[in-house]
């Protein structure tokens, strides 16, 4: 008797990708694309609807993000498995989508040659990383994370605001602000505000 395919359902906001994972999907007789999504808030209504083994998700989409839908996803049934489709390796971002609960992490441009596999290790149970994810996850470890004020911060400096012009959106003195600066490039091991940016955006703690 030939076991039941693995049910899958595909949430990312380009409709290109999720041809491409179609026509993957297709050609293995162990797997069923059951459904589609394009943002956070369609992968709730559709996950309800057929209850996929496993749902593959990206994490930047319009409306609802990838972790956002994850959280709400795992909060109505625990038992749910997700892959998180990225072309993000930072630390921060992995960390948010398996503290949210992820079991899988595939980067974008590895798709074709790892998906299959990925899919097939996660539904039996397993958890699957990719080495240089994990390597970022490890060098990362120990470091003291930025608080969410912090990030503020560093989200208004990627804007390219002044100090004064921070200031006076988050209310506080230039001071507390010049404090915040000082706190967050010795946390990234920056050696200005650009080089804070530039990290921020590596390790995915802020998006340009």
């Amino acid at each position: 008797m030939q076991a039941k395919p693995i049910r899958i359902l595909a949430v990312d906001d380009h409709s290109l990708l999720r041809d491409g994972i179609a026509k993957l999907l297709a050609a293995q007789p162990d797997m069923e694309l059951v459904a589609e999504a394009s943002n956070g808030r369609e992968a709730i209504e559709q996950f309800r609807l057929h209850k996929p083994d496993v749902t593959l998700m990206d994490l930047q989409m319009p409306e609802m993000n990838g972790v956002d839908a994850i959280l709400a996803i795992r909060g109505e049934s625990s038992r749910a498995r997700i892959i998180v489709l990225t072309t993000y390796t930072g630390d921060v971002q992995v960390l948010r989508a398996l503290r949210a609960g992820a079991q899988g992490y595939l980067l974008k441009n590895l798709l074709r040659r790892e998906l299959l596999d990925t899919i097939r290790l996660v539904h039996a149970g397993h958890k699957r990383i990719p080495p240089e994810v994990a390597s970022q996850l490890a060098e990362h470890a120990t470091d003291e994370g930025l608080s969410d004020r912090e990030i503020q911060v560093l989200s208004l400096i990627s804007g390219g605001n002044a100090n004064k012009e921070i200031a006076a959106q988050l209310s506080i003195s230039e001071e507390t602000v010049k404090g915040h600066v000082k706190s967050i490039l010795a946390k990234l091991g920056a050696n200005d505000r650009t080089h804070a940016v530039t990290i921020g955006v590596k390790r995915g703690i802020i998006d340009l």
